[in-house]
C-alpha cells in the first residue's frame, strides 16, 4: 500500500489556519500558531512572538512598506517566508549601539543610523539573512506584503498575543 503526500507551501494570501491534531491527547497540552495567519492580522513590522524557548523567541513580522531602523546587542536572523524583502545594514557608530551588552531583543535606532553602510540583501521565500549585533537594519518591501520570521531574544518590542494566535480547543 502506497501513501501519497502532498506538500503545500503557505503564503500571506493562501494559508490554512494552524491547528494541532492530537492522536490520543488533549489539544490544551500544546500550542500551535501559523506565521501567515499572524501576519495577516498584524500591523506592519509588529514583532509578534509565536514560539518561545526561555529567552529565545520566534517572531512573525508582516513585511509591508519600509520598517523603522532596528538594532540589538546580539545577532538576529531573518527568514523570509513569503514575498521579497530588502534588508539594509549599517555598522553603527558607538554612540548608537545598545549600551547594555546584555539587553535582549531589538530596539529602535534613535534618528537616522550613523556609521558605515554595510550593504543590503534581497531575500525571498526560504532565504535567511544574518542581522549582526550593533548593526542597524531596515526592511523594505516594494510590492505586495510578505512575511518574515525573526529568530531573536524576547525584548521590549516583542508582542505576545497568545490568546489571539493559538488554538485553544
Amino acid at each position: 500500500m502506497t501513501v501519497a503526500y502532498q506538500t503545500r507551501f503557505g503564503s500571506l494570501k493562501h494559508f490554512e489556519k494552524g491547528h494541532v491534531e492530537p492522536i490520543d491527547d488533549d489539544v490544551r497540552h500544546y500550542a500551535f500558531s501559523n506565521c501567515f495567519e499572524i501576519a495577516s492580522i498584524s500591523r506592519p513590522y509588529e514583532k509578534v512572538v509565536f514560539g518561545q524557548n526561555q529567552i529565545y523567541v520566534l517572531e512573525t513580522l508582516r513585511a509591508e512598506g519600509t520598517s523603522p531602523w532596528y538594532t540589538s546587542a546580539h545577532d538576529e536572523f531573518a527568514l523570509v517566508m513569503d514575498g521579497e524583502v530588502e534588508v539594509h545594514l549599517v555598522q553603527l557608530d558607538a554612540a548608537q549601539t545598545v549600551a547594555d551588552t546584555e539587553k535582549n531583543g531589538a530596539v529602535l535606532v534613535q534618528g537616522e543610523p550613523k556609521g558605515r553602510k554595510m550593504g543590503w540583501m534581497k531575500l525571498s521565500r526560504g532565504h535567511q539573512g544574518l542581522l549582526p549585533k550593533n548593526a542597524a537594519y531596515q526592511f523594505r518591501v516594494a510590492g505586495d506584503p510578505g512575511v518574515i520570521v525573526l529568530q531573536t531574544c524576547k525584548g521590549d518590542l516583542s508582542v505576545e498575543k497568545w490568546a489571539d494566535i493559538c488554538q485553544t480547543h
